[in-house]
């Protein structure tokens, strides 16, 4: 079984991690986060966005079709 390590190169795969971790914790009791968490995070993911960070508006194929298929 071929995995393809390039996918760890994706900004929005990390984005969704970080943003999974504090939820993950709340889950368990522990509040490492403001209150205004989801303010916070809308406001960084919007600059990364117009930045062109997260969603990177250069690339050739849009979306999902600039996945490589493994083995093809």
């Amino acid at each position: 079984m071929n995995f393809d390590w390039s996918r760890f190169k994706n900004y929005g795969l990390w984005v969704s991690i970080l943003a999974l971790i504090p939820m993950i914790l709340s889950a368990f009791g522990v509040h490492i986060v403001p209150e205004e968490y989801q303010t916070i995070t809308n406001t960084i993911l919007s600059i990364l966005v117009a930045l062109g960070i997260v969603n990177n508006p250069t690339t050739q194929a849009k979306w999902f079709n600039d996945d490589k298929r493994i083995g093809k």
